[in-house]
């Protein structure tokens, strides 16, 4: 059959890019689907990895890129870094004309992408639409791009109803679970030597897999915060620490001093890089005795494999969480009373099984399913729930 619907994707980071890799893969085996990808952001950054490399190996072809990133690391910088990206946007969503973009999530880079193919009348799918942050501008970002999008694919039930009390039209709105909980039945984890080689860093004890992002909302301090994580991570000389660098947003580049600085100074004990990519995080995570930072993986993946997580100030605030996500104020005596809670195990009873609100990994079908049977437009009228019945 010839493929006739094209579907571009957009992806901006590396977590992004990690959580859309099934859905990629299924696009791009679907005989009536052509897929075409839409990539920017820290993808292209050399500060941040050039991840771009690795979804070329993955076996993907980049059909645009644009490049946004300023080397900034204040608001004003983010704000022009989105200008950048609906001049950059505007070009090449017009020579690739799809018939939907695919925009996971809440990002700086995806709101422009989103608002570039309104003007261009290009209809959105949004994934992970009506969830709260309130740490970080994504919270409002996240409600923006829901507003600009046409068809919406949501992580659980409470968050599609959020979706349709903005006034999107329920039929329009689906419960599909949690794209990146996927890789659960679909992926091959490495072994802690296989992930051992892979980083050229020995894990020969127990270990966390650390990650912070700036909060872009209100007044926690990125390197007040950073170290106190440092200062907290050190009551555990008997732990190794692999930690990756924060996102692009304002206040990330002054967390990657820091962490260079503590990784250098603890060379036996931590390693520090740029990305782990999400086959090596998600090992990484398989095998960790805690996740710590405030990563919204934290939340969202990581308890649906069984391992605790130690959720570090506001940025993560409002979302749904399963038992074993931890929560601690950015403040070194909180979050290793919260540390010691997590190796523990105390957060749960003998036997007990956490429950992930999430989904079960079934997500990528779904949303093929939905781009499939969906007649793509770009009017849509409010859902007004005073007037109508769900």
């Amino acid at each position: 059959m010839t493929k006739s619907l094209k579907v571009a994707v957009f992806t901006g980071t590396r977590a992004e890019y990690g959580l859309l890799y099934w859905l990629l893969k299924d696009i791009q085996d679907d005989s009536e689907l052509t897929l075409q990808l839409l990539v920017s952001g820290m993808h292209l950054s050399p500060e941040f990895g050039e991840t771009y490399r690795q979804i070329e190996n993955d076996g993907f072809h980049i059909d645009e890129k644009v490049e946004i990133l300023l080397s900034s690391d204040t608001a004003v910088g983010t704000a022009k870094s989105m200008g950048l990206g609906v001049l950059g946007f505007a070009d090449s969503l017009s020579r690739l004309s799809p018939d939907v973009l695919v925009i996971l999530g809440d990002r700086f880079e995806a709101l422009a992408a989103a608002q570039t193919a309104m003007i261009l009348r290009i209809p959105v799918l949004h994934l992970h639409g009506g969830e709260i942050t309130e740490g970080a501008y994504d919270d409002a970002i996240r409600h923006a791009i829901t507003k600009l999008s046409y068809l919406h694919g949501t992580s659980t039930e409470e968050y599609r109803q959020r979706v349709i009390q903005l006034g999107e039209t329920p039929e329009r709105v689906r419960n599909v679970g949690a794209i990146g909980l996927e890789h659960l039945k679909r992926a091959d984890f490495m072994s802690v030597e296989e992930l051992s080689e892979s980083l050229s860093f020995s894990l020969n004890k127990p270990f966390f897999l650390v990650t912070y992002h700036p909060v872009t909302l209100g007044s926690e301090e990125p390197e007040a915060s950073f170290c106190a994580l440092t200062d907290a991570l050190d009551k555990y000389p008997n732990y190794q620490v692999v930690v990756t660098y924060p996102n692009a947003d304002d206040g990330g580049r002054r967390i990657i001093p820091l962490l260079e600085s503590y990784a250098k100074q603890n060379q036996e004990r931590v390693i520090a890089i740029p990305s782990l990519g999400q086959h090596r995080y998600l090992s990484a995570v398989k095998h960790a005795v805690a996740v710590i930072g405030n990563s919204s993986s934290g939340i969202i993946e990581v308890p649906a494999f069984g391992v605790p997580t130690v959720n570090i100030g506001r940025r993560q605030k409002g979302r749904l969480a399963a038992k074993s996500v931890i929560n601690s104020l950015p403040e070194s005596g909180a979050i290793e009373s919260a540390i010691n809670i997590a190796i523990s195990r105390s957060y749960k009873k003998d036997g007990e099984v956490i429950v992930n609100p999430y989904g079960q990994g079934n997500t990528s079908a779904q949303v093929v399913e939905m781009i499939k049977s969906t007649s793509f437009k770009t009017c849509k009228a409010f859902f007004d729930i005073q007037f109508n019945q769900i």
